[in-house]
């Protein structure tokens, strides 16, 4: 299963990476907007978007991008590992 996370804390990025492992995931973290963000995403099976921590712009266009490859979106409003491990328990099975 594929997962891109969205918005979330710099200093996460390697854990968010080593959490989503553990649940044999790959993963792309993405915590900051940059120029063609729309093409990095590719078709993920899911999208998490840490709403706390993210711009509206971002969130537009992950949605957007979600449609197109028909990813599940997830909107979670708290970043940290908890709050991941909890979505990806809830829809991974391992």
């Amino acid at each position: 299963m594929s997962v891109v996370i969205i918005g979330g804390h710099d200093r996460m990025v390697c854990q968010y990476k080593k959490i989503c492992k553990q649940f044999h995931c790959k993963a792309k973290v993405f915590t900051q907007m940059s120029a063609g963000l729309s093409k990095q995403i590719g078709s993920p099976d899911l999208i998490v978007l840490f709403t706390n921590t993210v711009s509206h712009k971002m969130v537009k266009c992950a949605v957007e991008e979600a449609g197109r490859c028909n990813a599940d979106v997830i909107r979670c409003h708290t970043s940290s590992k908890n709050a991941l491990e909890e979505i990806l328990g809830n829809v991974c099975c391992l």
